[in-house]
């Protein structure tokens, strides 16, 4: 029984009048038709025997979000009642209110949304599915090759060198070459595989998509990724044939595939996590279409951008929203929200300043010559300085000798990976710690600078320096994440240690500028924007989050945002930037609106929270704690020390037999990848016992999980190299997913694996997330979730636990689909939180 049992029962009944039409609104308190249905069904929702009219579901009724979305599924499932969605539920919080407004609400149009499908996928071909696979597999097995063989090829010349400055001269040709090299193979594959992209269709697993797959597998794996933000990221889309104008600025590294139609005009800035790919994947079929932006263009952080997108001179779209399919923004307005509306925001809050095109032709230049004569050669040349530097390791160094089979050669590998995992981890925290220190001194903050100068370098430095994922991996979930970033330089001067302070995963502009009041909680996916953006300026600027707050999943927090103390920030909320500064609520979706802080649900376990027994748990889960960061430090140094054994025995190998040496060297690679998919499948199934998770209501300070946070550490990043593969689906069974045939998943994440099911021919979208669990304050929930045949996920949604999807569902892209919700067969939902688009009528 949930809630508050007795205090229903006692209640008064609903009182029904008789009316003609059953539809009749409420007068002077009096119930309407509708009402007495919405109490009936409620009832059941609760499991008691009656419902008040006037009891407020959350503080009298002691419902909570989880209960209210079943409620809203039993609704929308009777024809004789309107839909009801979980915002209307907020908005109207009794069953009177809430009748009363679906008998008065008009029936119009909001904002555009896509149409529903209008027929369920046909399954696929596993003959198609399997051929795909293989053409992939070769493909990725030759490009090992050709790099095996000019790695040996390179290796050789660079070794022939006498002296430190032939040495360094050579490393600076060989690498350069390369670099080259791997910049240009993608824009001639485009070209020569694809030609011009042109607005088609075509169903994967085939022939174009094999084309399709190579060009976007080239496209992500350059080294001009890393570029965003830089004018020589914008020269290299145009050789793609983007149409781009003078004065764009692109901080996304989410590079467009089908970039011919992509087009942005003169002064456009794109920050960064916007997704603009121009094509889609939907039904099992990719679709491509065009993203145009005009002159003078701001999108936000956290947006996406459907095909068929356009927005005009001089618009802007806010953080955390998205761009319907078929959606056009005129020129000169504001929008924000998933799906976008218009705003009276305006999200480009600093003046511009002169700029010119020498300014950007310096910076450009600067950067490549950087990146030619310092970065390259020092990665290229460093196995040979580290071979000449240890003389001693001639079993590793000296294939010549054929010490593969010796134990010797073992040692070594193990002392040399040794060396270089503790001597990274060392300089690489010391690096980020110091280093950004004293590039911050020349940063003001509040002073407008220009774009591509030197204090624009100066902050892109920081940036980088400062947000390297491994170090948040390993203190995140835990109380020594506290202390890291305090080191790195936020302002947690007043925090109350929970021991779940933040999560694994968060970013910044500068940690310098962000400060975080005591007792408040962040889920991972936190984007702190203290830099804001002109198409010509850029500043940085002290965000800070306040005291007793709980911030949940994939979160854009501004600058200037407008929320106080004691403050509940549901997954993927829009933070606001206008209206009075929010506190002691909640806020949910986007645009955001207001909800419960807490329900009685969350706060059952605040009694271990304070006082002596909060001291003797969190001592207990420090201590587990820090057994977890050894062992997934040991861990990762075991596989550090099998990698180094199979690169130096593909070394080993090409000493007896030079003319194979790009077979052993490319074979390595691929042997590689296999060992460490192989090694972290198995470790977190180990961890995990072999079975499977169980739903779970408990407190961060239960055991339970703290050893459920032990399967949140295992490293994940090599599924990335498997998008858009059949391969991916093999790895998602062997980690306990139950997965359908021919899947198409392009991206998915997927948190809980064995709580998760999903059916056959689906269609999984790059950067979306099947996330079986939640965290608010000191609880943490989980439950399964079911995705049917023939289902698909749009670019960036976020399916939550408890869900259900029937066959042939889709989601819209940057949709949220909420706990507890049930998605019926062949239905459409979009925006945040996801609803059906036949329901965008209130």
């Amino acid at each position: 029984m949930v809630g508050k049992p007795s205090e229903v029962i006692a209640a008064d009944p609903v009182e029904v009048p008789a009316t003609r039409d059953g539809h009749a609104p409420a007068v002077n308190g009096v119930a309407t038709g509708t009402e007495p249905l919405l109490a009936e069904l409620l009832s059941g929702v609760l499991r008691v025997d009656r419902v008040p009219p006037d009891s407020h579901f959350f503080d009298d009724l002691g419902a909570n979000s989880l209960v209210m979305a079943q409620f809203c599924a039993r609704v929308r499932k009777r024809d004789d009642l309107p839909p009801v969605s979980i915002r209307d539920v907020y908005a109207h919080p009794t069953v009177r209110d809430l009748a009363t407004a679906l008998d008065e609400a008009p029936r119009q149009e909001e904002t555009p949304a896509p149409a529903p499908p209008a027929e369920a996928p046909a399954p696929g071909s596993t003959l198609w599915y399997v051929v795909c696979g293989a053409l992939q597999f070769l493909v990725f097995a030759a490009y090992c090759f050709v790099a095996g063989l000019t790695a040996v090829e390179g290796y050789d010349w660079i070794s022939a060198g006498s002296g430190v400055v032939d040495v360094y001269l050579r490393s600076v040709v060989f690498g350069g070459c390369v670099f080259a090299g791997v910049c240009t193979l993608p824009v001639v594959a485009k070209w020569v595989l694809v030609g011009r992209w042109k607005e088609q269709e075509f169903p994967v697993w085939s022939l174009a998509y094999v084309r399709f797959w190579i060009v976007k597998a080239l496209l992500h794996a350059n080294p001009m990724v890393l570029m965003a933000g830089n004018p020589l990221y914008v020269l290299y889309l145009r050789a793609l044939g983007a149409k781009i104008g003078k004065g764009v600025t692109i901080l996304s590294p989410a590079v467009p595939v089908c970039t011919d139609l992509f087009t942005a005009g003169a002064g456009t800035v794109i920050r960064k996590d916007s997704f603009f790919s121009c094509y889609q994947a939907h039904a099992g079929r990719i679709r491509t279409g065009p993203v145009t932006l005009g002159k003078d263009v701001f999108v936000g952080e956290k947006t996406v951008l459907d095909i068929h997108t356009s927005m005009g001179d001089g618009a802007q779209l806010g953080h955390t929203s998205a761009l319907y399919s078929g959606v056009s923004v005129p020129a000169g307005e504001r929008w924000h929200g998933s799906p976008a509306q218009r705003t009276d925001v305006d999200y480009v809050r600093i003046p511009p300043v002169p700029g010119s095109t020498l300014r950007r032709f310096g910076f450009g230049l600067a950067t490549l010559v950087q990146t030619v004569f310092v970065y390259i050669p020092l990665l290229v040349g460093g196995v040979y300085i580290l071979g000449a530097l240890a003389p001693s390791l001639t079993a590793l160094f000296s294939p010549e000798e054929q010490s593969l089979g010796s134990p010797r050669f073992y040692a070594e590998a193990l002392l040399l990976s040794a060396g270089i995992f503790v001597g990274l981890l060392t300089v690489g925290l010391f690096t980020m710690t110091v280093l950004p220190r004293l590039l911050n001194r020349v940063i003001e903050p509040e002073k407008v600078y220009p774009l591509y100068g030197f204090h624009y370098s100066v902050q892109r430095s920081i940036a980088r320096l400062t947000n390297f994922r491994f170090y948040k991996w390993l203190f995140g979930d835990s109380s020594y994440i506290v202390h890291y970033l305090r080191l790195l330089g936020y302002d947690l001067t007043h925090v109350e240690q929970t021991g779940s302070n933040f999560g694994t995963e968060m970013q910044h502009e500068t940690p310098y500028l962000v400060t975080v009041g005591s007792g408040t909680m962040v889920a991972d996916g936190l984007s702190v924007l203290n830099a804001e953006y002109s198409g010509t300026s850029f500043r940085v600027s002290r965000t800070t989050i306040g005291a007793r707050s709980f911030l949940g999943n994939a979160i854009a927090y501004p600058a200037g945002g407008r929320t106080g103390e004691n403050v509940l920030l549901a997954t993927k909320v829009m933070v606001p930037l206008d209206g009075e500064v929010r506190s002691g609520v909640g806020l949910l979706g986007s645009p955001p609106f207001e909800i419960p802080r807490t329900v009685e649900r969350d706060s059952r376990f605040d009694h271990l929270r304070d006082g002596a027994e909060l001291k003797r748990r969190l001592s207990s889960k420090n201590r587990h704690n820090l057994r977890t960061m050894g062992l997934f430090l040991f861990l990762r140094w075991v596989n550090t020390f099998a990698l180094t054994v199979i690169g130096f025995a593909a070394y080993d190998l090409y000493g007896t037999r030079p003319a194979a040496g790009g077979v052993f060297v490319g074979g390595s690679m691929v042997l590689s990848l296999a060992f460490t998919t192989a090694f972290w499948v198995l470790v977190e199934r180990v961890i995990g016992r072999f079975r499977p998770l169980e739903p779970k209501l408990c407190s961060i300070y239960d055991p339970y999980f703290w050893w459920h946070e032990r399967l949140w550490k295992v490293p994940d990043l090599y599924l990335n190299v498997f998008n858009g593969t059949p391969f991916r689906n093999l790895v998602w069974r062997l980690l306990g997913v139950r997965m359908g045939r021919r899947i198409f998943d392009d991206g998915v994440y997927i948190t809980e694996r064995t709580l998760a099911s999903i059916g056959d021919d689906a269609t999984l979208n790059t950067h979306s997330k099947v996330q079986a669990h939640s965290q608010e304050d000191g609880t943490f929930k989980s439950d399964h979730i079911v995705i049917g045949d023939g289902c698909t996920l749009g670019v960036g949604s976020l399916v939550h636990y408890g869900v259900s999807m029937g066959d042939g569902a889709v989601v819209g892209a940057d949709s949220f689909l909420m706990k507890g919700s049930e998605v019926p067969s062949g239905a459409y939902w979009t925006g945040n939180p996801a609803v059906p688009v036949r329901q965008r009528c209130r």
